[in-house]
């Protein structure tokens, strides 16, 4: 095989199996980022996890939207 037909090693993480995620980022006051992260700590993950896991507990949230 040829070097000319032989196709680069692409750097960087392979793609996931699903596809990409969607970003969503925000601006959130410096008091919740001090919560946010007690509770990622509590609970052993990441800060963007753990703003995963509070947003799907707010979506299945049972009452009254605001």
């Amino acid at each position: 095989m040829s070097l000319a037909s032989k196709k680069p090693k692409r750097m960087g993480r392979p793609p996931k199996p699903g596809g990409r995620d969607v970003l969503v980022a925000g601006r959130v006051p410096p008091p919740v980022v001090v919560v946010l992260d007690a509770f990622a700590e509590k609970t052993g993950v990441s800060r963007s996890e753990a703003v995963r896991q509070l947003i799907e507990l707010g979506l299945k949230a049972k009452g009254k939207a605001r």
